[in-house]
């Protein structure tokens, strides 16, 4: 991730920059992790809407293109909507939010003369900052907060002083500041820089800050959270007490995100999944949020171990629907399938390079009749080996290959999250061999293909960067710069707006990145197209050119969903769990007002499960009871059955969302669910 303009030397030092979404536990409030690496206001509450202004981003052509999209679903159309301004957008906001960390860390220390700082940067929607010091209460962020509408109405100056590393570390020794001395160490640049809040307080930074403290808006500034993080992210060292906040321009935008985090903990997967029964996982997720200490315990299989998710029957309908039209999808794009094993010999392992660069997070190799033998981290050398398995000539390519692989890699407890983070997921591999000149199509045909994908689920918008040769590579100059070229253009082609990260590709080859935007307007990694130089020439692969010279293959790694886990987690809260009707684990439920009826929604369940619907007879409660029911499990269609309904062969159907459609025969029914699923849209 590109660091803020202007970033302070101890910013610099800090392994973890947190991004908005998703986030770990590490490195997210221990609140309603806005948004889901996150109880809510129904998606209808009159509020302050969440709105961000639209940058560095791109429409599918075949979606209408807005200036703005509000991100949370608008329930009323006369709803006030309120922009809010992101640190990219407004230098005073990012003023702002570093400010309020310098002035949260002067308030602990008046508080809690013992406590040690560290670094305390600006963040996506506010401000953190870490202490060594005892666990902090909700009493103590209580008394802090009001420690700082203290130092804010007191408009004390921030002044920047220059000193020299000799002296800066001297008043820091003074202070009897550890951590800052380490910080010192870390910083190349001199001179050094100081900032000052009146006489009272000072820390090493770079910048940028507001005047005085008296330019924030403390009506506009929340403390959120405290959560246990590692002094530079290893969790050998020191356990610290993180304390997060969120700071705004004036009380409308923080009313605004209050009410986006509200939506965003509503929509969180972890809950819904456990309600609406999709799936689970051993992780029992403790965290504390404005103050209040929640357990989201989905964990069934108590004996199973840490990131392996189970899914349960609806969700892995879900998942077989998704699976499916990925491979009809890939199928009529020219792709091969394949199913390669899950383990193979670790000599693989080493010829790829993943042991040598990789091996953190592969689990311990096993023993198996004297050799050694690893789970696989990745797909791409078994796609290898099937290549390797017969010569091949010019005109063979391009050869394209698809897999759904089942990985296994190795995280830290404390990093698991939800589907966000696991230990096993199933990515959406797939391996494109090229020559050089079909590179740009190829890319192109990628692009498309993503496009055609994700199109399904209602993502239109992307924000695209394309990442260039970092300073450490393989390949020669005169491939980088084709590969390159051929993605700009395949992007130029696609019509689409991107961003080009120099130097931010992998030191096999350039590649392109795709976040997608949901419902509530945050931005998800999921594709990605990767130019590989290094594997070819590690695994010694070739063709036959028309020369009959043996000549080496362009290899692209590809994924569109990347992880079918995590796009499952990104899916449900896209929806909220409301899944579209094609989606629906349930299509809709039958309901008998009595148990007389229930001969005939019997009969009928079954006719419609031989056209492959997805249909269930509910019955046993008073008919209100069973319509809340279907509702509450977000049943996209109802049809209730009453002794006329039997005696004229018909039913009637009432949607979730658009209420009492009418009245009609089983036949009708048929083929408007029919149209409706094949168009992908509602009855």
């Amino acid at each position: 991730m590109a660091a803020p303009s202007a970033s302070a030397p101890l910013l610099r030092s800090h392994p973890h920059r947190r991004t908005l979404f998703p986030l770990t536990p590490r490195h997210r409030p221990a609140t309603a992790s806005l948004l889901g690496l996150p109880p809510r206001k129904p998606a209808s509450s009159r509020g302050l809407s969440y709105t961000t202004v639209r940058s560095s981003s791109t429409a599918s052509p075949s979606a209408p293109v807005e200036e703005e999209a509000a991100a949370a679903p608008s329930g009323d159309a006369d709803k006030e909507r309120v922009v809010l301004p992101t640190n990219e957008s407004s230098d005073r906001l990012l003023r702002i939010r570093h400010t309020c960390a310098h002035v949260m860390a002067m308030a602990v220390q008046k508080l809690f003369p013992n406590s040690k700082v560290t670094i305390g940067p600006w963040i996506d929607n506010g401000f953190y900052y870490d202490f060594d010091m005892d666990p902090l209460t909700d009493k103590d962020l209580k008394k802090i907060k009001k420690e700082m509408d203290r130092i804010i109405r007191r408009n004390l100056p921030l002044v920047r002083e220059e000193v020299s590393r000799e002296e800066a570390q001297k008043r820091i020794e003074a202070l009897n500041e550890p951590y800052k001395l380490e910080i010192l160490e870390s910083i190349k640049e001199e001179p050094i820089t100081i900032y000052h809040i009146g006489e009272e307080w000072w820390d090493l930074c770079a910048g940028p800050h507001v005047e005085s403290t008296g330019k924030i808006n403390g009506k506009a500034v929340e403390l959120e959270s405290v959560a246990g993080a590692y002094w530079r992210g290893d969790e050998k060292n020191q356990m610290l007490q993180r304390i997060y906040g969120t700071a705004w321009e004036n009380e409308d935008q923080l009313k605004a995100y209050t009410h986006f985090k509200e939506e965003a903990k509503r929509r969180d997967h972890r809950r819904l999944g456990q309600d609406l029964d999709l799936f689970s996982i051993q992780h029992n997720a403790v965290y504390i949020e404005c103050f209040t200490v929640l357990l989201y315990d989905i964990s069934i299989q108590e004996d199973a171990g840490g990131g392996l998710v189970f899914w349960h029957p609806k969700g892995a309908i879900i998942r077989h629907i998704l699976e499916d039209s990925w491979k009809q999808i890939h199928l009529q794009q020219g792709y091969d399938l394949l199913y390669t094993p899950h383990v193979a010999k670790a000599d693989l392992w080493k010829i790829s390079g993943h042991i040598d660069f990789y091996k953190e997070s592969m689990y311990n190799q096993m023993d198996v009749e004297d050799e050694m033998y690893q789970l696989r981290p990745m797909n791409c050398p078994y796609h290898i080996l099937v290549y390797k398995r017969k010569l091949h000539s010019y005109r063979d390519f391009p050869i394209r290959v698809a897999e759904l692989g089942t990985v296994y890699r190795y995280e830290l407890s404390g990093s698991l999250h939800g589907l966000f983070r696991v230990r096993g997921f199933t990515q959406d591999d797939a391996h494109i061999f090229c020559l050089e000149d079909q590179i740009k199509d190829e890319i192109r045909g990628v692009l498309d293909l993503t496009e055609q994908i994700l199109g399904q689920f209602g993502f239109r918008y992307y924000e695209i960067n394309l990442s260039t040769r970092p300073e450490k590579s393989v390949g020669t100059d005169d491939i980088w710069e084709k590969a390159t070229v051929a993605l700009k253009n395949a992007l130029d082609d696609k019509g689409w707006e991107y961003k080009v990260d120099k130097g931010g590709g992998a030191f096999y080859g350039p590649k392109i990145d795709l976040k997608i935007e949901d419902a509530l307007g945050r931005k998800w990694q999921c594709s990605t197209v990767q130019v590989d130089f290094n594997l070819p020439e590690r695994f010694d692969i070739t063709y036959v050119d028309s020369n009959t010279e043996k000549r080496r293959p362009i290899m692209i790694h590809r994924a569109v969903l990347g992880s079918l886990e995590r796009f499952f987690g990104v899916l449900i809260e896209h929806y909220a769990g409301d899944f579209p009707l094609w989606l629906a684990p349930t299509q809709a439920r039958i309901l008998p007002v009595t148990d007389n009826e229930l001969q005939y929604c019997d009969e009928v369940a079954s006719e419609l499960k031989s056209r492959g619907f997805r249909v269930e007879v509910c019955h046993g409660e008073r008919l209100p009871k069973l319509i809340r029911n279907a509702e509450t499990q977000k049943v996209p269609l109802m049809a209730v059955v009453g002794p006329k309904e039997v005696q004229a062969r018909t039913l009637t159907i009432r949607s979730r969302h658009n209420g009492e459609i009418g009245t009609m025969p089983v036949d009708e029914f048929i083929t408007r669910l029919q149209l409706a699923v094949a168009n992908k849209t509602s009855l």
